[in-house]
């Protein structure tokens, strides 16, 4: 504690002299004695400061130890004093004792000698008194324990008997309050009883007149069956040998009856059987008229030119999310695979279409359904193929499929080459193809050299009125692989973006334009067919979508295209005479597709979810209207030629125009450079480039 308060007095006279040193103006000087002091003194002040807070660590441990020691001085202060008072009393007490034997002592020498034997005797006395004592002392100290836990006890059962006077008296006053009710309820009982017994005398003497006029009555009643049983004895005889040939006859109706049930029973069974039968040829022969129904609708259809729609839904996904706005609002009709029913608002809806997939649909199942249009492109028929409904229904997956489960556009290339393949000894056929895509109002080619390029539709120049785009990228495919390899380079060239309904939305109009060359060597018949795969950008509301920027300038121009596909639908249905083809470059483009010249089929994809149902009414209403445009039956293209003539298959467009140098694409080998890509130089083995008719 000395070396302490020494310690704080230097640090507060280091303390002083470093405010005197603050007080001071500091010069700016570097390397002086005084700032090499003032820094050794703020090194000392740091030192000082740390065995200062060392010192008070100490101090506080050694106060604590300290006061430690003062407790344990206290209380062996207390116990010494505790000490010194008993060994006063035993002072005392001893002292007394002495006494005693002193004068025992003194009483014994006036006796005779024998003082050695009463000392001893003294001595084992006061032996035997200590141990008596201590004897004592504990039984003592043993009764106060057991006095002490008597007391607790004690305690505890004037506690328990307080609380049982609590008790008893509450069970007191529930007792009176009981015996009041009964009381109350036993004059209650009495009063009732009082007033049943009046009403029992009552009815027992209105019963006693009753029963005497009764009983007159039955003496009367008596007297006539008296006589009457004189008059009915007869009669009695004859009902006793009814009774008897009755009672035979009943005897053997068990058998009858069982008998009647069998029959009955065989009867009913039959009935049933040729019910059950009837219903099975009914619910056979309704099946049969509603497939013919449908094909004869199919004909009537073809022989109209109407736009044939088929419907997909697609299943519910973990995009869909969770919750009351991810359920199913879609049903479909088990009896008829052409009707859809989709809960709107609370609201059922239905609709007819051609026919209906629902989500358990393969990709091979849709396929079938169009599979037969696919095979007339073959034979010199015009087919369009395109594919509607909101984003993320699964258009791009109906069309394009994933690489172990192709769509459309692959499978119709597939059946082509096999049909190809049949026809080879009659006939030799080229198939070329084409991709390009429309994106913010601009057609682009997907397998050119340069996919940014602008292109423009045009019409023939020789009066025909078809249209064709110049510049086009054309290659002749011979191969799956070399459909596999014109998918890949287009799927990358297209233009997809993230939006809130769908993580790889297409944001563009997609067509796969497919030629089929075919020339007959027998009879040099030329046919010329063309299959248009579209897969349209998805429509939907610019909200909901979250576009922002340049994502919303696509949705418009989207929008707006797919508006204007409608009023072409609208003024086709009401055969208007100027069809608005030129609204957009979609229809414009689509524009053979749909008048009148060729087969052209809808597939509407729709989201079964409920969050969805507006979209997705939207889609079937547009669909409804697409299927009552007629277009007229398509017409095949083919005509005659010297095949003989010929030392190979070359197709002529049907228009030739002079291409602008910038836009033209050179055949492989003619030395112009082509775009780098290990794709593009694979798809140039077998391209060729040329201006294709739409």
């Amino acid at each position: 504690m000395v070396e302490n308060e020494r310690l704080r007095q230097e640090m507060r006279r280091c303390e002083a002299e470093l405010q005197e040193l603050r007080a001071k103006p500091v010069a700016p000087c570097t390397g002086c004695e005084h700032s090499q002091e003032s820094a050794q003194l703020r090194d000392k002040l740091s030192q000082l400061q740390l065995e200062v807070a060392e010192n008070k660590g100490l101090l506080s441990e050694l106060n604590l130890e300290v006061q430690q020691k003062t407790d344990r001085l206290a209380e062996v202060e207390l116990r010494l004093k505790d000490c010194l008072a008993e060994k006063a009393q035993e002072e005392e007490r001893l002292s007394r004792r002495l006494r005693d034997s002193h004068e025992t002592i003194a009483s014994l020498r006036a006796q005779s000698p024998p003082v050695k034997y009463v000392m001893k005797t003294v001595e084992v006395e006061s032996s035997k008194t200590k141990q008596a004592l201590s004897e004592s002392q504990a039984r003592n100290q043993h009764l106060q324990e057991q006095v002490a836990m008597q007391r607790q006890v004690l305690k505890e059962m004037e506690h328990q008997l307080q609380s049982s006077h609590q008790l008893a008296a509450q069970l007191r006053a529930q007792i009176t309050m009981y015996e009041s009710e009964l009381e109350r309820a036993h004059g209650q009982m009495l009063e009732e009883m009082q007033s049943l017994e009046e009403d029992k005398n009552r009815a027992i003497e209105e019963a006693f007149a009753r029963a005497q006029v009764e009983m007159k009555a039955v003496h009367e009643n008596l007297a006539g069956v008296r006589t009457n049983l004189l008059t009915l004895q007869p009669a009695l005889r004859t009902l006793t040998n009814d009774y008897n040939g009755l009672k035979r006859q009943v005897r053997g109706f068990p058998l009858l009856l069982q008998e009647a049930l069998k029959s009955v029973k065989a009867e009913i069974g039959q009935a049933i059987e040729e019910v059950n039968s009837n219903n099975q040829e009914l619910l056979r022969k309704y099946r049969r008229e509603l497939q013919l129904r449908k094909k004869c609708h199919n004909e009537l259809v073809r022989l109209k030119g109407n736009i044939r729609v088929i419907a997909r839904v697609r299943p519910v996904t973990k995009e869909d999310g969770e919750g009351p706005e991810a359920t199913n609002a879609v049903t479909f009709d088990p009896d008829d695979d052409s009707i859809i029913h989709l809960l709107h608002k609370g609201k059922p809806v239905s609709f007819e279409l051609d026919k209906v997939f629902s989500p358990q649909a393969s990709q091979q199942d849709v396929f079938q359904e169009v599979q037969a249009l696919i095979t007339s492109c073959i034979d010199g028929f015009n087919v369009c193929i395109f594919a509607y409904g909101q984003t993320g229904a699964g258009k791009t997956y109906t069309m394009e499929g994933t690489l172990e489960n192709p769509g459309i556009n692959q499978r119709a290339l597939q059946l082509l080459f096999s049909e190809v393949q049949e026809k080879a000894s009659d006939w030799e056929y080229t198939i070329t193809v084409s991709a390009a895509e429309i994106y913010n109002e601009v057609l682009r080619d997907l397998l050119g050299q340069e996919p940014q390029e602008k292109l423009e539709i045009r019409l023939c120049p020789n009066g025909s009125g078809q249209l064709y785009v110049p510049g086009l990228t054309e290659f002749q495919v011979q191969s799956v692989e070399d459909i596999n390899k014109v998918f890949e380079f287009g799927h990358t060239n297209r233009t997809t973006e993230f939006t809130n309904l769908n993580e790889h939305s297409s944001r563009s109009h997609a067509l796969l334009i497919v030629t089929v060359h075919g020339v007959d060597g027998s009879t040099g018949l030329r046919t010329t067919g063309k299959l248009n795969l579209v897969d349209l950008a998805g429509s939907e509301r610019v909200g909901k979508s979250g576009a922002e920027g340049s994502r919303l300038r696509e949705a418009q121009h989207i929008n707006k295209s797919l508006s204007a596909l409608g009023d072409v639908i609208a003024a086709l249905r009401s055969r208007q005479g100027h069809v608005p083809f030129r609204n957009s470059k979609l229809t414009y483009l689509l524009q053979d597709s749909l008048s009148g010249d060729s087969k052209t089929l809808m597939v509407v994809q729709v989201s079964p979810v409920e969050k969805n149902t507006s979209e997705t009414l939207y889609s079937l209403k547009f669909a409804e209207r697409v299927r009552s445009v007629e277009l007229g039956p398509g017409s095949r293209r083919a005509e005659l030629g010297s095949w003989s003539s010929q030392e190979h298959l070359e197709w002529e467009p049907a228009c030739q125009t002079p291409q602008p140098s910038a836009r033209a694409h050179s055949a492989p080998g003619s030395g112009t450079t082509s775009r780098p890509g290990s794709i593009r130089r694979k798809l140039q083995t077998s391209g060729k480039s040329r201006p294709l008719p739409v």
